[in-house]
This record gives C-alpha cells, structure tokens and sequence, in this order.
C-alpha cells in the first residue's frame, strides 16, 4: 500500500509508538486521524504533523468505549470520506505481579484495553472497509503474544497473544467472503514509552519484569520511530499470502517476499502447536 491519498487512524496517536506512527504516515502523504484519550496529547501530535506540512486531525477516544469508537468512525468518514488503513496501538500495562497476587480490577482492565479496545476498532471500521473492498488493519503485537509467556505481566501478554489469533481469524474469515481487506499484526519489540515506564512503576517491578527494568535503566531497546519505519517497509511488500500472519521489528521483507509461497503453504508466521511428533 502506498499511503500517499490514503486514509489513516492510529489509535493511541498521544504519545510513544502511536504519536511516530501518525507523523510517519503523514510524511508518507496520508490523511491521519490520531485518536487516545488525553486531548492535549493529541492536540500536540496533530500540531507536530502539522508543523512538517501534513495534514490530521484529532478525535477524542477511549477505545473501550463503543460509543466513542463510533464517533471515531464517524468523524473519519465526515472529514476524508474513507478509511484506507486502521493500526490498532491503543495498550495499558498496568497488572504487575504474579497471578495469584495481581489486583484483579487491574488485570481485566489491561485485557480490555489491550484486546477488546483492538475487537471494538476492528468490528466498528470493518464493514466500511468491506463495503469498499479496500483496506488495511494492523494490530498491535507485543510482549506476550508472538515472543512467548510474558511473566509478571499475565494480563498484558494474554491480551496480545489473544489479538495475534483474532488476527488469524479474522484474515481467514475476510477471505472466505472474498474480501480484499487484509489484516496483519507487527510487534515492535521492546520500546521505552509511556506505556513501559508506568508498567515498572509498581512495588513488584524488580522481581516480577527484572528484564524491562533492566532495559528502562540501560537505555537499551527500539526508537520508538523504528515501528513506524517497520510499517511502512511492511505496507510496501504487503499481499494476500501474508493476511493474519504476525511481523516484528527487524523482519527481512525482501526474504518475505521471495518466500510468500511457501508463508501462505506451510502456515509460517502464525501461532503453532509444535509436537514432538
């Protein structure tokens, strides 16, 4: 996809990774709407797109909030009249500790962020996408989903492996309605940003995530405008052997692209039950 006359919403455009996904979109020639919920924030990314020539708006939105999401929606469609590309960012990580410790109000608030946020997205822009046999959805994969168990962090790493299969399935459900929309996950890998930093932020945080401690403290990790770069190379390659498959940081796309045979016929980039069979 060449964004360029393109139609873009990212949500949590406020800050970190969403706030360089925005700016990076528009730099690319997209109309970019940028949706969190702290206004000032958005008004701010909007301001520094602005300031580099590109053109966006802010719509204010809590993504639990089906009301609002449709607002979203519908402000999207009253400003551009389309929507080309939907990247689901929106997360909170906030339950930090062991399961049998964990505030359990916490944990399900991070689920409901993190998974049904991107499920409430996906099901309020999918039908215009459909409509228009046009589009783009990417969610947002993270610790927890593609790279394995993420200790200390149950709730926030259920969510992603839960929107990793959710994209599997609702690529495979778009294709068999023979819809050209596609839908794709990228895992950024370990950025410092908000999100990170307030997650440490709790009395478990050096025996339960010693290794993002351990990252925050070292300054070690990816810019936050690396998943931005990443998308973009991702959006370039993208075709039909690779809806519902799971990207990171990283990925060689030419490979990718030599390869798309044999990623749609042995299923790669998916989640795998591996047995000793």
């Amino acid at each position: 996809m060449d964004l360029k006359g393109k139609v873009a919403v990212v949500t949590g455009a406020s800050a970190g990774v969403g706030r360089e996904l925005a700016r990076e979109f528009a730099r690319q020639g997209a109309r970019v709407i940028c949706a969190a919920r702290r206004i000032e924030k958005l008004k701010e990314t909007v301001s520094l797109i602005e300031q580099e020539g590109g053109k966006a708006i802010y719509v204010q939105t809590d993504v639990t909030d089906r009301e609002q999401v449709k607002h979203l929606f519908d402000e999207t469609i009253r400003s551009f009249g389309q929507v080309d590309l939907l990247f689901n960012n929106a997360g909170r990580m906030t339950a930090i500790g062991a399961s049998w410790e964990v505030d359990i109000d916490a944990w399900w608030q991070d689920i409901q962020v993190d998974l049904l946020g991107t499920f409430i997205c996906c099901r309020t822009f999918l039908p215009h996408m459909i409509e228009r046999n046009s589009g783009v959805i990417i969610n947002m994969d993270g610790g927890g989903g593609t790279t394995g168990a993420f200790t200390g962090a149950s709730a926030y790493g259920c969510a992603k492996v839960a929107i990793v299969r959710f994209t599997e399935s609702l690529a495979r459900e778009l294709e068999s309605i023979g819809s050209s929309v596609m839908a794709v996950c990228l895992n950024p890998g370990f950025v410092r940003s908000e999100l990170s930093e307030k997650g440490v932020d709790t009395p478990y945080k050096a025996k339960w995530i010693p290794h993002v401690v351990d990252k925050l403290v070292n300054n070690k990790g990816v810019p936050a405008d690396q998943c931005a770069k990443t998308t973009i190379k991702l959006l370039k390659v993208l075709a039909p052997e690779l809806n519902g498959r799971a990207f990171k940081n990283g990925t060689d796309y030419e490979k990718v692209t030599q390869n798309l045979e044999k990623i749609k016929k042995e299923n790669l980039l998916t989640l795998k039950y591996i047995t000793l069979d």
